[in-house]
């Protein structure tokens, strides 16, 4: 019983070793996170979708029909998932600092993309913002740029 724990652990261990996911895992994990806060308001209207595939295009250097793809298989792995953790985990361990607050600066175009902000949409960010590890302080300045960026600075305040 003790050998197969520690045989388990071992795994385990070499597996937490591999901290770069291979890049079509790393594009659908944020792909899916994108497509959870489009969703996150109960439905995900064609502002939002078409925000996530020109957030995708411009990020990964996709062209317009491998971003409109990588969104469908967004969008079927964010139906089959119950959790944010894996999507995440594979953002955290293969994002550097500066491409995880930029990921964050993405959710928040995808959260603002039909000019409302809701508190599910809200929630999610900052809930993504602690799993990934990016600090409050950097997810409102990347809030503000957006905010900026699209013209709906009078909703600064909510």
């Amino acid at each position: 019983m003790i050998k197969k724990l520690k045989s388990l652990l071992a795994a385990r261990k070499g597996k937490d070793a591999e901290t770069t996911a291979d890049p079509a895992t790393l594009k659908l994990a944020a792909a899916a996170l994108l497509m959870e806060a489009a969703c996150m308001d109960g439905h995900a209207d064609d502002g939002e979708i078409t925000t996530v595939k020109a957030l995708l295009a411009a990020h990964f250097g996709l062209a317009e029909d491998e971003a409109a793809a990588l969104t469908e298989a967004a969008r079927e792995a964010v139906a089959n998932s119950v959790e944010l953790y894996s999507f995440t985990r594979t953002i955290k361990d293969s994002f550097n600092h500066e491409d995880r607050v930029r990921m964050i600066e993405m959710l928040w175009q995808v959260a603002y993309a039909d000019g409302i902000l809701h508190d599910f949409e809200a929630n999610l960010v900052r809930r993504i913002c602690g799993l990934i590890y990016v600090p409050d302080r950097e997810s409102g300045e990347a809030r503000k740029r957006v905010l900026e960026q699209l013209d709906l600075s009078s909703q600064e305040a909510t």
